[in-house]
């Protein structure tokens, strides 16, 4: 979907800001729109606190503003919440946050006794600081949808995804769900993609330590597919390639709408050998994964947001985009 032109005129009447996470996913849904990008200065202290100044009026205006709350997961989420509040006290009508990639998602339940759901609190903050409505995408946990008392659009990057993977043309196709938590989403790809359908048992060891015991279904000379929302780390996705060779895959892909690639997750990719690492640009990716991983693919899901923005903006339904989704994917 990545080439697919806008054939709706130019939408007038709203403005669209990108916080400092998303410059070019916000340059690119500009384009796919039709609209000129908004004019914001976003400055750092010594001190290191964020001051955001709007550099075009906003009055009466309906306004979103575009930020990832990727890593630095704190500075991203705190620009967030003062561009909202800026928008709010230069009275903007409505404002909404576009939210590519939605950080804190993992911490959405107490897993433990005496732990925060900050998954819960961010969503408050957000709500705090004058937003009227949300659009994200691939949410870690569904039910975050529910943390926020205001309008939420929940998009999924699946048909960015599979309409790669069709033009692959894989001879025996098979998705593998890196873990039985996942069965769901892999599912969701499989028919998409007409393709069976595997699963991974793996055991997690430690926080960023998991380790995969045997495939459920077979792999045996399939062009073997991992989806998941995000790869942070890259621990499940290497263990499970790994065990997937060892069950006869011939080879293997892995794709995330996220590529949050923290800590050791480069290097892990390298490593393991993937016929292609395939992400989106809800989190812009490192000049240093670029470089590293000559396998990798980055899709943008700026059409895909910009169709959202437009059907906020035009009062439509968003509903019928994921009929559109369907029909792109």
């Amino acid at each position: 979907m990545a080439g697919h032109a806008n054939n709706h005129a130019p939408i007038g009447g709203l403005k669209i800001f990108s916080g400092t996470a998303c410059r070019e996913l916000t340059t690119r849904i500009c384009e796919y729109l039709g609209v000129q990008q908004g004019r914001a200065t976003v400055e750092r202290f010594p001190d290191g606190e964020t001051l955001v100044k709007l550099d075009d009026d906003v009055r009466g205006r309906d306004c979103f503003v575009v930020q990832s709350t990727r890593p630095p997961v704190n500075d991203n989420l705190m620009e967030l919440l003062i561009f909202i509040d800026c928008l709010r006290r230069a009275s903007a009508n409505r404002i909404t946050a576009v939210i590519p990639y939605y950080g804190y998602a993992r911490q959405d339940r107490k897993a433990e006794g005496r732990t925060p759901i900050t998954a819960k609190l961010v969503a408050n903050l957000i709500v705090e600081a004058g937003a009227h409505r949300v659009l994200t995408m691939n949410l870690h946990a569904d039910q975050i949808q529910g943390f926020f008392d205001i309008p939420l659009d929940h998009l999924s990057a699946a048909p960015v995804l599979t309409e790669h993977f069709h033009t692959l043309k894989l001879d025996m196709p098979v998705v593998a769900s890196p873990d039985v938590g996942n069965i769901k989403f892999g599912s969701d790809f499989a028919a998409r993609l007409s393709a069976d359908l595997a699963v991974i048992d793996k055991r997690r060891i430690a926080g960023d330590v998991t380790r995969a015991n045997r495939v459920v279904g077979n792999v045996e000379g399939a062009s073997v597919m991992m989806f998941d929302d995000m790869i942070t780390t890259a621990g499940t996705v290497c263990e499970a390639a790994k065990l997937l060779r060892q069950f006869g895959a011939k080879e293997v892909y892995v794709s995330a709408a996220h590529p949050v690639f923290a800590g050791p997750a480069v290097e892990r990719l390298r490593e393991a050998g993937f016929r292609q690492i395939v992400v989106t640009d809800t989190i812009p990716v490192s000049e240093e994964a670029r470089r590293t991983l000559s396998n990798l693919k980055v899709l943008t899901v700026a059409p895909l947001i910009g169709e959202g923005i437009r059907r906020i903006h035009e009062h439509l339904s968003v509903s019928e985009l994921f009929r559109w989704e369907k029909k792109m994917g």
